[in-house]
């Protein structure tokens, strides 16, 4: 994927990044073009993980991919486990 992504695309791609667990993915209506991501137990109970993703980083698939990997990283290293996952082609 090299296009730049709109940001119903990243949305999506990271809502499917953090599974078993929900990410919740937002943009802010007064947000200069930020991501709001925020990573919750299956219950939704419990923040694991929250980011916010500027409109330069969400728009590059490369750097989104890293920031997920990064993301997804931080949460195996507190003991959560992840589902595998790869950025769609």
């Amino acid at each position: 994927m090299n296009a730049p992504l709109r940001i119903n695309e990243a949305l999506l791609i990271a809502g499917l990044a953090f599974r078993p667990f929900n990410c919740i993915a937002w943009a802010p209506l007064e947000g200069g073009g930020e991501l709001s991501l925020t990573v919750v137990d299956r219950t939704g109970t419990r923040t694991l993980g929250r980011k916010q993703v500027p409109s330069s980083t969400y728009s590059d698939p490369a750097r989104l991919e890293s920031l997920l990997e990064e993301t997804r990283s931080q949460l195996s290293e507190s003991g959560y486990s992840l589902q595998p996952w790869q950025m769609p082609a």
